[in-house]
């Protein structure tokens, strides 16, 4: 049976550290991390896309390790670094151990001693700096360029990747035993486009990450979540904050966010407008067949009578423009208008093309 006090807890943790979430799966997954948080010395894998909150996951689990939270939390964006500089950027190297080498300088190794080092888009690592991290992981020892002394170091490793690794284990590219030394716990975030039940509280959450420049918001839509949900969002939570962003400039009054203030922070120069219109209609309709219990046949007939209406009422001068208007014929303008009885319009004979 499950715990909902249980549950209703685990969520009030990981809110208050950045990660906001209802969903059962992924409340099974922070079920898991803060059971993994409490074993300090454990490597963590995250798979999820790009955007889904691995990083704020991961500082979560820092933050919950009684043992290195008051260490610091060190990020290596592994899809970034630069091949050439990568052991110096991440073991650290002595003065003169090359061209340009003026000092001894630590590595993030080394800078993130009793903490947490957070290997980003570790798919990407260069295939070279693979086995030494192998090495580091298996010993805890680090040897900067150009010294002959190893240096211990004592990190949990909590590694994120926005591909499986295990497709890229098989092809080549990613070593099997630095794969199975950094997959011990794997924890899986889900995308957001499966998660439409955190779009209401990430919406809140996210809005209220900017209380200090906009005016607070208390309230979302129902019929914004409903366009919502039928976004894709490739992006992620990431690519919700944004429009959750450019929401919060566009908007002039009010405490709720809704329709209006969704379609003012679209763009213009967007292509993808007919789109958002499109999005805004069909989530007004379900919104209908939600709220009122109208069958879905009534409610497209509904639709289709009052785009006849509005057609008729804004480019009603004859007949033909109407329906030259509505890129259809006069003869399908001529029938839908009798079955929606709209035949005595008062604006034109429904007989006549003029």
């Amino acid at each position: 049976m499950i715990d909902v006090s249980s549950d209703q807890e685990l969520r009030m943790t990981f809110d208050r550290l950045g990660f906001v979430t209802c969903c059962p799966n992924m409340l099974a997954e922070l079920r898991r991390a803060q059971k993994a948080a409490k074993v300090s010395d454990i490597t963590i894998l995250l798979e999820g896309e790009t955007g889904t909150g691995k990083q704020v996951l991961a500082q979560a689990i820092h933050q919950l390790d009684e043992k290195r939270c008051s260490s610091a939390f060190v990020t290596v964006h592994c899809g970034t670094i630069a091949e050439t500089l990568a052991e110096s950027e991440l073991f650290g190297h002595r003065r003169g151990a090359f061209s340009g080498a003026v000092s001894d300088r630590k590595g993030l190794f080394q800078a993130a001693q009793r903490g947490t080092v957070f290997l980003d888009d570790v798919n990407y690592l260069p295939f070279q700096l693979q086995p030494k991290l192998l090495d580091v992981i298996q010993r805890g020892l680090v040897r900067p360029v150009g010294s002959d002394r190893e240096t211990p170091v004592d990190v949990r490793i909590i590694a994120a990747c926005n591909q499986p690794l295990e497709p890229l284990v098989r092809e080549g590219r990613f070593r099997s035993d630095l794969y199975h030394r950094l997959n011990v716990v794997r924890l899986s975030l889900l995308p957001l486009r499966q998660r439409a039940k955190d779009l209401g509280d990430l919406v809140l959450a996210l809005a209220r990450r900017h209380n200090d420049i906009y005016s607070p918001i208390e309230s979302v839509e129902a019929q914004l979540l409903s366009l919502l949900e039928s976004e894709p969002f490739h992006g992620n939570v990431r690519e919700l904050e944004n429009a959750v962003q450019r929401m919060l400039f566009a908007k002039n009054e009010g405490t709720s966010l809704g329709l209006t203030d969704w379609m003012a922070q679209s763009s213009p120069d967007i292509a993808h407008t007919d789109r958002d219109l499109f999005a805004e209609a069909a989530a007004a309709v379900w919104a209908a067949i939600s709220e009122r219990s109208v069958p879905f046949a009534g409610a497209v007939r509904e639709i289709e009578r009052r785009v006849l209406e509005a057609a008729i009422r804004v480019h009603g001068t004859t007949r033909r423009e109407v329906a030259r208007r509505l890129h259809t014929s006069e003869r399908t303008l001529y029938y839908k208008m009798r079955a929606h009885g709209l035949s005595n319009t008062g604006k034109w004979p429904l007989h006549a093309g003029k």
